[in-house]
């Protein structure tokens, strides 16, 4: 792979425009406002991160996530151009879109959870659930075995790119018309879902595209031409900046799940210290910390000097591995990669962080709640979109908006349909439907 065709401005759906000196925006940082202003983006603040939503006590939602790691991703991008420039000073006139590479990772960032349901991973795994081991078996028969293993390994990552890409109805051709790099840069596993859960490559471990989706992906691969590893089933190799945005991720959540975990008294300041200073030990951090009275600020002081040296880090790693990176070869991720003192810190965290905070009884009870409730919808609007045989299916599908419906009468593609309704939602409105169309609850009269 080389980064003159990997970095493109060519839109989805769109001829590629021409920028002139009046233009106040690059068209990557066009992708970021697109995203920004956009309605699913805006809905991410309704939807859980960890710990569940709302409270008195503020902790991060998927938007305010999404901010974090696209200023991470960002400062990553940055570095990294700014490493090349000085090593290369002509690089500009080679290369005039590497300049931008910050903006291109900040936009991917920003768009990386746009995809995920409700309640958090658990909301993914209640979509699967419902196909795997639910009433959702039934249509097993129905679809491909291709597109059957999209439906019992729902992906967020996956729908991501979906969401960016597919035509809804009455939404316009091409939907955002994100760039060719934009995209690319969002799908951490370009493979089909067949071969997806190989874990003996990085590129394998998930799926990253549905197979509604697969012709779309070929034809953005094909464009930044991406190394292909087989054609049946599907697998590419990563674009390097999917790196840097996984790495950003990585960062943000690994971090300031320990803030929030603080806030809400899951770990006490001592031990978010402790787990924290190994990142960014520094001589006279000590010393300033302990100058500072108020707790959450010397906490904030950790956060923001552990995000530094990981931002340092990983851009560093990233920097030196290029050619590694562009042949497809890097088979592991940036923080896997980290000098041996930082990587024994970073996994420490993993490990407090999976023991303490994901196992955690409001986060428990969160994931449980959302195989009740996702699973609850499933089990209604699909076989009523599905089946649309009697008064009750038809009013269940007068519920879902027309921009979801399809005119197709293909099983796995009515499905799909449903399956963006559902996994659009936010947590409460989730919530609040499941009680209407169970009967738990009735709708006021306005």
């Amino acid at each position: 792979m080389q980064w003159e065709k990997l970095l493109s401005a060519k839109r989805w759906g769109s001829k590629e425009k021409v920028l002139t000196q009046e233009d106040a925006r690059s068209e990557f940082q066009i992708d970021y406002d697109r995203l920004i202003f956009s309605s699913p983006f805006r809905r991410l603040q309704n939807k859980t991160q960890v710990f569940p939503l709302p409270g008195s006590v503020f902790v991060h939602n998927r938007l305010t996530h999404s901010l974090e790691v696209a200023s991470v991703g960002r400062s990553l991008g940055t570095i990294f151009y700014n490493r090349l420039k000085k090593d290369d000073p002509g690089i500009d006139d080679r290369l005039p879109l590497m300049s931008q590479v910050g903006d291109i990772v900040a936009a991917a960032a920003l768009a990386h959870d746009m995809g995920n349901p409700a309640f958090g991973h658990s909301g993914e795994s209640a979509i699967s659930h419902y196909f795997r081991e639910g009433e959702g078996r039934v249509f097993k028969g129905q679809v491909t075995e291709s597109q059957w293993h999209d439906l019992i390994n729902f992906e967020g990552n996956t729908n991501a790119l979906r969401i960016l890409t597919h035509s809804f109805s009455g939404k316009g051709n091409g939907s955002f018309a994100l760039t060719y790099s934009t995209l690319a840069s969002i799908v951490k596993y370009p493979c089909a879902s067949a071969v997806g859960h190989n874990k003996a490559n990085i590129h394998t471990k998930k799926y990253g595209f549905f197979q509604s989706e697969q012709e779309t992906f070929i034809k953005i691969a094909e464009e930044l031409e991406l190394a292909k590893v087989q054609d049946d089933p599907l697998i590419y190799k990563r674009h390097p900046l999917v790196y840097l945005v996984e790495a950003a991720d990585d960062i943000c959540y690994n971090i300031i799940d320990l803030e929030d975990a603080h806030r809400l008294k899951i770990l006490s300041y001592q031990e978010v210290e402790d787990l924290l200073l190994p990142l960014c030990y520094s001589e006279n951090l000590p010393a300033r910390l302990n100058e500072i009275e108020d707790g959450d600020a010397r906490l904030g002081l950790l956060r923001a000097r552990s995000i530094g040296a990981m931002v340092k880090a990983c851009s560093e790693i990233f920097y030196k591995e290029q050619a590694a990176l562009l042949s497809g070869d890097f088979n592991k991720s940036l923080t896997d990669a980290l000098p041996a003192q930082l990587y024994d810190a970073w996994k420490k965290i993993e490990e407090v962080s999976i023991k303490r905070i994901y196992n955690y009884s409001s986060v428990a009870q969160i994931e449980v709640a959302g195989y009740k409730v996702i699973g609850g919808l499933l089990e209604e609007f699909i076989p009523a979109y599905l089946r649309y045989d009697s008064k009750y299916h038809k009013k269940l599908v007068e519920l879902i908006p027309r921009q979801f419906l399809t005119e197709s009468s293909d099983t796995y593609l009515k499905i799909l349909s449903v399956l963006d309704f559902v996994s659009g939602m936010t947590d409460i409105y989730a919530v609040e439907l499941f009680r209407k169309i169970k009967g738990i609850s009735f709708p006021s009269i306005s």
